[in-house]
């Protein structure tokens, strides 16, 4: 985490590559397969929209509704 020296002074470069790197090598967890499956719930969750999107489309059309 970047520190500051005084309230309101802005970070130079050389602080900002400290802070950077400092967060480079932190631990960070990541699953790949709780991922996909995020991605796949995400996908058909869309599908059932979209479905529940053009059934209402085609509803309203045949009801001469708009």
């Amino acid at each position: 985490m970047m520190r500051r020296v005084k309230l309101g002074r802005i970070a130079d470069q050389t602080q900002k590559r400290i802070a950077l790197q400092s967060a480079k090598y932190e631990d960070v967890e990541f699953s790949a397969l709780e991922a996909d499956r995020d991605d796949v719930e995400a996908i058909r969750r869309s599908e059932a929209a979209d479905k529940r999107q053009v059934k209402e489309m085609f509803d309203h059309h045949e009801h001469g509704l708009k």
